[in-house]
């Protein structure tokens, strides 16, 4: 079994039921297991910034899918959900993506693992330092919890507490 990091995020509509969905759906798949989910935070979208704010959580699930399956079925969730892909980094119901799989690096065409941006991003940093403040980042050899402390403090105020589910 593989251990895996996936964040999570929603903007449009229902934002808290598709998280609830996406974690059912990831939770109701054979070969994969929901271990720990981080609080829930809101934050202010990045990039296209003309849209509603996200809620956002990273989940710790176990698995016995190599990464580009797991990539698939985060996929399938997505498009189950109604995502639609229009505007790079544009409003969506629900958005899946891989931070890390085990400790391993990988580069494939559609998949980058540790993901590559997410030791820059306060929202996906501050719900895995929630969930595992001391993961080590393959990439940076940092731990979640000293990745997050070298995130402008700006930045990381920004990620407000929303709740649990």
């Amino acid at each position: 079994m593989s251990n895996a990091f996936i964040a999570l995020g929603s903007n449009l509509a229902e934002r808290e039921g598709f998280l609830k969905d996406a974690l059912t759906l990831l939770d109701e798949h054979q070969h994969i297991t929901v271990r720990n989910k981080s609080s829930v935070y809101e934050t202010a979208p990045v990039g296209y910034t003309e849209q509603n704010d996200f809620l956002n959580m990273v989940v710790e699930v176990e698995t016995a899918l190599p990464p580009t399956e797991l990539l698939d079925y985060c996929q399938r969730i997505e498009l189950d959900l109604g995502r639609r892909r229009i505007i790079k980094w544009g409003p969506r119901t629900i958005d899946l993506d891989i931070l890390l799989y085990n400790h391993e690096n990988m580069k494939a065409e559609r998949l980058t693992i540790p993901h590559p941006y997410m030791q820059d991003r306060a929202f996906v940093m501050v719900p895995l330092a929630d969930v595992a403040p001391g993961i080590v980042l393959p990439h940076t050899h940092l731990t979640a919890e000293e990745t997050l402390s070298k995130l402008p403090p700006d930045e990381v105020d920004s990620v407000k507490l929303w709740g649990k589910i």
